[in-house]
């Protein structure tokens, strides 16, 4: 499969949108008007809103024709988000604001057999390999949100600033919720990398409205080799939906890479399923995970959904990862739990099923750490940068 695709062009609406810096997070850019006219914002949040015509096909064992479904386990829940969003949900407080206490150490080029991970935010990381940067479900605005005046806010700064990246040649896209598909970073993407975009069945035609070129759409366990990797995405438990019009209308999911000889797993949102042992079966060794940690709580509503640290841990076991990596955590509120929450008890589901702390590990926002292919456990391979 060819890794460009085709654009006839953006729709104008789309266009100007963007470069007004109507979508959330960043101001207008450089020379365009910083007062566009109420029908352009009304038009940009309404293509965001519609998430693209979704996906057409035939019936699976995850998709009935048109709606995408969890086989065992509800897909998804939207009334109880606004009412968590009305406030009307007690939560624990976060801080306003925390200052990241490490900075990240990028490097220019690795040796063969190794991984450099940085940890930007929230579910966003920078995975390099030898001759190649990958960035997971990239976010840099200031909100998770439709509209910046309101919704989940940052409480942290980006740990790896936009201008600071490295070439970034491939882009993974786990499903089309705001906190993971932020229009306004990949319209930035495009433009200053132009990289290769891979996502689930149904999200491509709503990028290609943002100007977004070379897009490639999965189905689980459909493979995609590119020049210098192969990715597989992968089943997980979650739903999608950016308005109440297109809920569940495209797919999600994870990714599975190789790359140099190493391999890497990207969980993307998922709650605890039976998934994660089909994954090892089916991709066998992977050398580091990416799994989440945060957004848990009440367990009642974000079971299905969002994995806790406890279930995490057993994913980790169920994989038989090397190392693993907590993800989607301490920078959105998204969840009821405290900010320091997850990590308490990522420590504590450690301890019961005798995972070391190396084994299954957290990096601060902003830090960079390298971990070497080898043939005793990975874990004693890893090196903090």
């Amino acid at each position: 499969m060819s890794t460009k695709t085709a654009l006839s062009g953006a729709p104008a609406t789309a266009a100007l949108a963007l470069e007004a810096g109507l979508l959330p997070g960043y101001p207008a850019r450089p020379g365009q008007p910083t007062s566009p006219s109420l029908l352009s914002r009304t038009r940009a949040l309404l293509i965001s809103l519609a998430g693209g015509p979704g996906y057409s096909g035939p019936p699976s064992d995850h998709f009935d024709g048109r709606y995408f479904f969890n086989p065992e386990a509800p897909s998804g829940r939207f009334f109880l988000d606004l009412v968590r969003c009305a406030g009307l949900v007690p939560r624990q407080a976060w801080p306003r604001w925390v200052e990241n206490r490490a900075r990240p150490t990028v490097p220019a080029s690795l040796a063969p057999g190794r991984i450099a991970l940085t940890f930007i935010n929230h579910i966003t990381f920078l995975i390099q390999f030898r001759g190649l940067n990958i960035l997971t479900d990239p976010v840099y605005s200031q909100r998770v949100s439709p509209m910046r005046g309101f919704g989940p806010k940052r409480v942290r700064a980006p740990g790896l600033p936009f201008g600071e990246l490295p070439p970034i040649d491939l882009v993974l896209l786990s499903h089309n919720h705001y906190d993971h598909l932020d229009i306004d970073t990949l319209a930035r993407l495009e433009a200053a990398h132009r990289p290769c975009f891979v996502t689930g069945l149904g999200n491509r035609e709503f990028l290609r409205q943002f100007g977004l070129r070379n897009v490639h759409e999965l189905d689980w366990w459909q493979r995609l080799e590119l020049p210098r990797a192969t990715v597989t995405m992968t089943p997980a438990q979650h739903w999608s939906g950016r308005g109440v019009r297109n809920r569940n209308r495209s797919l999600w999911g994870g990714f599975h890479l190789e790359a140099g000889g190493m391999s890497a797993f990207f969980a993307g949102d998922t709650g605890y399923w039976r998934h994660f042992r089909d994954i090892r079966r089916e991709l066998g060794t992977i050398e580091l995970a990416l799994l989440p940690i945060g957004a848990y709580a009440p367990r009642r509503i974000e079971g299905p959904q969002h994995m806790d640290p406890e279930e995490a841990v057993r994913a980790h076991l169920d994989l038989q990862a090397r190392i693993s990596v907590g993800t989607h955590f301490g920078c959105f509120q998204l969840g009821d739990e405290g900010i320091d929450d997850p990590l308490i008890e990522l420590a504590l589901a450690r301890a019961r099923h005798g995972v070391r702390a190396d084994e299954f590990q957290t990096l601060e926002t902003g830090e960079t750490r390298h971990f070497a292919r080898s043939t005793v456990p990975a874990y004693a391979q890893c090196l903090s940068a």
